[in-house]
């Protein structure tokens, strides 16, 4: 039986609980409730529409449709032997299955694990045994990649770490024997009152966790991050008033589901509590969603750098015509540039609404009445009047406005540790619970942030954030490497890719075709894969020994500016 959740989560102090309680940022109902009311309160207005589902012919559900569908599933889950504070792996992509489950489950109190549609092995095993998990949710296959056939090869190796049961849930055509059917799952037929009475009875605790994010880490496979419903309600809720989400706005989701920005910033669960509709898309490739904000009246979407960078060419060569409903579009997860950020309006006839957060908590966002210089050239401030930040020098003082510093925050919807992390939190979170983001940024004297870089040895490859220490230890199980370094090397479109370099041993000859390959037999994600290999005879060190990755970074930017084009 799966350890309780609680028993591994760093709980606020009950002086903080109290203060967010009285000051209304908590509002101490579940949020599988919360989604439930706001259904009630427009139960026939369209809620989610997933135009490429039932082989192209589109699927469209009313927000009472949704929500009794979804209840009607919870039950069935419990049914099927699963119990309130469980934990499944969601590996979902970006579907109408993925938007019932994720509410089921919030409604039943079990606990998505929201992982990628990119992970492999690795990180699923690494998910689901850290978790303890007793499902994953997958699809069928999505391209040439068999997924369901991965989800039943990963039981023996979760089984043995954590004595669980091990289910595998399938949405798709073709549901192998041993496998879930989720569409089955999701079919209306059933009593939705029945199901809805069984559920209210049974609702979480607002304190309990909702929803487990992976952290962007820098030391190995990401970290656990538990959201408890009364912090990630909040979160969705006031990040929903600030982008300006109502209950007539209809919010596209073409980034990953399962990250945090798509999610809840406001995303799909702050569009439904704010009564709006949600559209689903694949990808974001700029053909299918300019036709696809046309047709549905899209008014508000978010996409990271390197996807604005693609809609801005489409524009220019295409012409916006299609972009005519949009009012927002929210760019985060990465630096945009501020020479991107001053096109956008004028290209794409949008407002910019720039975010910068992190899966841990703090949100930042330029409000959407912002003159046009604070929305292109800073990252916004604080989503909430509650959430403290700090920038600190290398001696964990205050810099003052102006002045670049490391990023410390702590507030309502930022928790205070990782799950089942000792060791990490120690490193991560101060004592009196500020978290340490890794942020480099600067204030300016209206409070915006500007981030100016990284502390932490992080490559952010369009918005996914890849730890170098973990490409550098799959590296190094090449007989061939001696010594190695990951670092992020500029790139025009994705804002940084994987550069390896590699001293080599002696005699011995290292490709970057050899190391992608070793990486991938070792079920890893593909996005983490170096894109550019530079053998040395020697890596540059710090005066204490260490490998320079500053210097490693400014060569791999020399090379890259002085390469034929």
């Amino acid at each position: 039986m799966p350890t309780p959740i609680a028993e591994h989560t760093v709980p606020w102090p009950d002086a903080e609980v109290a203060r967010f309680v009285e000051a209304g940022y908590w509002a101490g109902i579940p949020l599988g409730t919360l989604l439930r009311a706001a259904a009630d309160r427009a139960p026939h207005a369209p809620a989610l529409i997933d135009p490429v589902a039932c082989h192209g012919t589109g699927l469209r559900l009313t927000h009472a449709e949704l929500a009794d569908r979804a209840d009607i599933a919870a039950a069935r889950l419990l049914d099927l032997g699963f119990a309130p504070g469980d934990r499944i792996v969601v590996q979902l992509g970006n579907s109408w299955e993925f938007v019932l489950l994720t509410l089921a489950l919030l409604r039943a109190g079990i606990v998505p694990v929201m992982a990628l549609p990119a992970h492999r092995r690795a990180e699923l095993t690494y998910l689901a045994v850290h978790a303890e998990a007793v499902a994953i949710a997958v699809p069928d296959r999505i391209g040439e990649f068999d997924h369901q056939a991965l989800a039943h090869d990963l039981a023996g190796d979760v089984r043995a770490a954590t004595g669980a049961a091990w289910h595998v849930l399938v949405a798709g055509d073709h549901v192998a024997p041993g496998g879930v059917d989720l569409r089955g799952l999701f079919a209306p037929s059933g009593d939705a009152a029945a199901a809805r009475s069984r559920l209210d009875a049974i609702a979480p605790s607002p304190r309990d966790t909702a929803v487990f994010l992976l952290s962007g880490g820098t030391t190995g496979l990401p970290k656990l991050i538990a959201r408890t419903h009364d912090d990630y309600a909040f979160n969705a809720r006031a990040s929903a008033e600030v982008a300006g989400v109502t209950s007539g706005s209809v919010y596209l989701v073409s980034l990953p589901a399962g990250h945090n920005f798509p999610l809840a910033c406001p995303g799909i669960l702050g569009a439904f509590l704010a009564g709006a509709r949600v559209v689903m898309l694949p990808s974001p490739e700029p053909v299918r969603a300019f036709a696809t904000i046309a047709a549905e009246g899209v008014t508000h979407t978010a996409v990271v750098p390197a996807v604005a960078n693609r809609w801005l060419h489409h524009a220019a060569e295409h012409g916006a015509d299609a972009l005519r409903s949009l009012q927002v579009i929210q760019v985060g997860g990465a630096r945009l540039a501020d020479e991107l950020a001053y096109r956008v309006e004028p290209v794409l006839g949008a407002r910019l609404q720039q975010v910068f957060g992190m899966a841990e908590g703090l949100l930042n966002f330029t409000r959407l009445d912002d003159p046009e210089d604070v929305i292109c050239t800073t990252q916004g401030r604080p989503l909430s009047a509650a959430d403290e930040v700090r920038l600190v020098d290398e001696h964990g003082d205050d810099v003052p406005d102006g002045e670049q510093g490391s990023l410390l925050t702590r507030g309502p919807y930022t928790p205070r540790g990782y799950y089942r992390a000792a060791e990490q939190n120690a490193r991560a979170f101060t004592s009196d619970g500020w978290y340490r983001s890794g942020d480099i940024c600067r204030r300016t004297p209206e409070g915006n942030l500007v981030v100016e870089g990284r502390d932490k040895d992080m490559i952010n490859r369009g918005g996914e954030k890849i730890s170098a220490e973990e490409v550098e230890n799959l590296a190094y199980q090449s007989a061939a490497v001696r010594q190695v370094a990951a670092v992020a090397m500029p790139d025009p479109v994705l804002g940084e890719r994987v550069c390896l370099y590699v001293v080599p041993h002696s005699a011995a000859t290292v490709t970057l075709e050899e190391i992608r390959a070793l990486m991938e037999s070792a079920g890893v994600a593909r996005y983490k894969l170096p894109e550019h290999l530079v053998v040395v005879a020697e890596l540059p060190t710090t005066k204490v020994g260490k490998i320079d990755k500053k210097a490693l970074r400014a060569d791999i930017a020399e090379r890259l500016s002085t390469a034929p084009r």
